[in-house]
């Protein structure tokens, strides 16, 4: 079974950090487009940030820039989202998601179309305290 597990989520405060981890089962990161998304209800998913083998790029929303990073370990099978300066606004649901196989999707395509994402992980959930 082609699988993603995600993980990391917590209750922190303000100002604080969280890594949250995707790992993978069932494909390799030889060739990947994968990235990290969220929702907090009532709102509609939204994308965080993506990653692509295709061209080494990455997409973050325009919220997340220079707080988050994404980043894969290849040989771990896994993809990481380093969360820095939190905010309550980023309290959601988060979920990491890949297009498998990556069908040569860049990073940008991935982040702002959703293009080709059929490999969904159960969510974990961040919630920043103000």
């Amino acid at each position: 079974d082609v699988q993603l597990q995600a993980s990391g989520g917590g209750l922190v405060e303000a100002g604080g950090s969280l890594r949250l981890s995707c790992v993978a089962s069932g494909f390799t990161f030889d060739d990947y487009a994968i990235g990290w998304f969220r929702q907090a209800p009532p709102k509609g998913r939204e994308t965080v940030s993506c990653i692509s083998s295709i061209d080494n790029g990455t997409y973050y929303k325009d919220s997340v820039k220079g707080r988050f990073t994404i980043s894969v370990d290849v040989a771990k099978n896994t993809l990481y989202l380093q969360m820095n300066m939190l905010e309550s606004e980023d309290t959601a649901i988060y979920y990491c998601a890949a297009a498998v196989p990556a069908r040569g999707l860049n990073a940008q395509t991935l982040g702002v179309y959703g293009y080709g994402l059929n490999v969904w992980g159960r969510g974990t959930l961040v919630t920043v305290s103000s």
